[in-house]
């Protein structure tokens, strides 16, 4: 199984795709400094497929690639950022300590 993961800007989220079928998504706002990451969706077919963390790796590289901090109020992002400490970094909390 093949998984791809695209930025679909016009829709303001990441979509997960696997074999050709829509598998998922993560929903974001984004602004010059921030992105919040409202709410993710795993098709239930595909659920235990690792689609919520391809997604979720994505969104978080694309974060820190466009320098921007991540404000995580979905709770499969959130809980995905705390298992992978490599991403911490990117939380609006840390950064904005860091700030003061």
């Amino acid at each position: 199984m093949t998984i791809s993961v695209r930025d679909v800007e016009a829709r303001n989220r990441f979509e997960a795709w696997e074999d050709g079928k829509p598998a998922g998504f993560a929903e974001y706002l984004r602004s010059d400094q921030l992105v919040v990451y409202p709410h993710t969706v795993v098709e239930p077919a595909f659920e235990g497929r690792g689609i919520g963390s391809a997604l979720a790796r994505a969104a978080l590289d694309d974060a820190r690639a466009r320098g921007l901090s991540v404000l995580a109020t979905c709770p499969f992002i959130k809980g995905w950022m705390l298992r992978h400490p490599e991403y911490t970094d990117l939380a609006y909390e840390n950064r904005s300590r860091v700030a003061d």
